[in-house]
């Protein structure tokens, strides 16, 4: 049987979602920001290098919030179409429990974290 869940406590686990998403697109702008101020004041190549690792990990992890995002918006519209289609008892129905959704965004932010700690070494080390 497949895990369950209320239609309002889904809700709000995507409206949390979506909103540390946005967060994490912001401190990804934040860490961009940092890494051109490394790059403009050093130029080997060592340094080069991982600032080209870290460009495109940003470019990856931005790319996941935007898949991501979207998956939580479409798990969100069809909750939205549910209640359209029976409103009744909406508050007490439950619907089936979105452990893609979850997976992803568990996912991410795990990754997200890795990026983070390894960035925050390199930077220490350059700054």
């Amino acid at each position: 049987m497949k895990e369950q869940e209320k239609i309002y406590t889904q809700h709000n686990e995507n409206m949390e979602w979506n909103s540390a998403l946005k967060f994490y697109k912001e401190e990804l702008d934040l860490l961009k920001a940092r890494l051109a101020e490394i790059a403009s004041k050093n130029n080997n190549q060592e340094v080069m290098k991982e600032v080209e690792h870290f460009q495109n990990q940003f470019i990856i992890q931005r790319d996941n919030i935007d898949r991501i995002s979207h998956e939580v918006k479409m798990n969100e519209e069809k909750l939205m179409a549910d209640i359209k289609n029976n409103p009744t008892a909406v508050d007490h129905r439950k619907v089936d429990y979105h452990n893609k959704e979850k997976d992803l965004v568990t996912g991410f932010e795990k990754n997200m974290n890795e990026i983070r700690s390894e960035f925050k070494r390199f930077a220490s080390k350059w700054m």
